[in-house]
């Protein structure tokens, strides 16, 4: 996909909260003064533009502080706004690195069906091999015989090996076999598929446990990473499932997936404010090239409708 292609996906990405934010704010710039009740409109704009309460209080803020003697300026109201949502994303703007060691460096992938969590995983092989990492998958999530015959498919297509199972068998002895395998050839990279139902908790809790306890006598640092995926269409339910399994997985990052012209983007905004989560990459489509890391002040000024001006 070319630059300009991703951006502009990225950018439909933003449009439905950009669009409600100056929906919002419209009729606001006329005021003659800055007060309180104008300060209140503000407010309540922001908040019902997807970006959340708590970033709509930093804005508030910022803006009591402005000195706008000559009525409210629209420009500096969304220049403001890029500001402060930059300042809350550019600190979780953090791309996946590969640097365990011993290798290999376990990433353990979770995240509800349908959220993207197969096509990420193969996308991330994608980008381990673009810099020059060895890279294996595990079929772990042996709950759905449709996700092992996906990822066998995927790894057939970038050209990786793949340990798996039959379905319904034991995760953990999978993840056992693929360090062991990973390991004796020299693998930089081993990524993990995990079942991602949350119908049941505890039986996921347990499954993930197991995982840990078994990937420890291998290897007492791993798993490295535990990456939840997120479908971005989902809005503030993508912050319930972020609060669900930080509790249960352990999540030590995220990537965020389908931000094109159906997503709700102010909640990766929402989700760096409440959780601080690092965000590894975000993506626009199925492509291979679609999954890229992201850069804070681009995404801010989309958010804030200034990056089209």
């Amino acid at each position: 996909m070319s630059e300009g292609s991703w951006r502009d996906r990225l950018l439909g990405g933003f449009r439905r909260t950009s669009d409600r934010l100056s929906d919002n704010l419209t009729g606001l710039f006329t005021r003659a003064a800055l007060d309180k009740a104008t300060l209140d409109e503000i407010e309540d704009a922001l908040i019902a533009s997807d970006l959340g309460p708590a970033m709509a209080q930093r804005i508030r803020n910022r803006l009591a502080e402005g000195r706008f003697e000559r009525g409210l300026d629209a420009r500096a109201v969304k220049e403001i706004v890029a500001e402060e949502i930059e300042k809350v994303l550019a600190p979780v703007a953090r791309p996946l690195d590969i640097d365990a060691f011993p290798r290999p460096q376990v990433i353990l992938v979770i995240g509800v069906n349908g959220s993207g969590k197969t096509t990420t995983i193969a996308k991330l092989a994608r980008r381990f091999q673009e810099q020059d990492y060895g890279v294996m998958l595990a079929a772990g999530d042996t709950f759905r015989a449709a996700a092992i015959a996906q990822l066998r498919i995927w790894a057939e297509r970038i050209g990786v090996p793949i340990l798996a199972g039959p379905e319904g068998g034991d995760p953990a002895g999978i993840v056992w076999d693929a360090v062991k395998q990973a390991t004796g050839t020299g693998i930089d990279a081993l990524i993990v598929d995990t079942a991602g139902r949350l119908q049941n908790k505890r039986e996921l809790m347990d499954e993930l446990a197991k995982i840990r306890r078994v990937l420890g006598r291998l290897n007492p640092a791993a798993p490295h990473n535990v990456i939840l995926v997120l479908d971005a269409t989902t809005g503030q339910n993508a912050l319930a499932q972020i609060e669900v399994f930080k509790d249960v997985a352990g999540v030590t990052g995220l990537v965020m997936t389908k931000l094109d012209g159906t997503a709700r983007g102010g909640v990766l905004v929402a989700a760096a404010e409440r959780f601080g989560l690092p965000i590894h990459a975000i993506g626009v489509g199925e492509g291979m090239d679609d999954l890229r890391p992201f850069d804070a002040r681009e995404v801010a000024r989309m958010i804030a409708g200034l990056e089209d001006e």
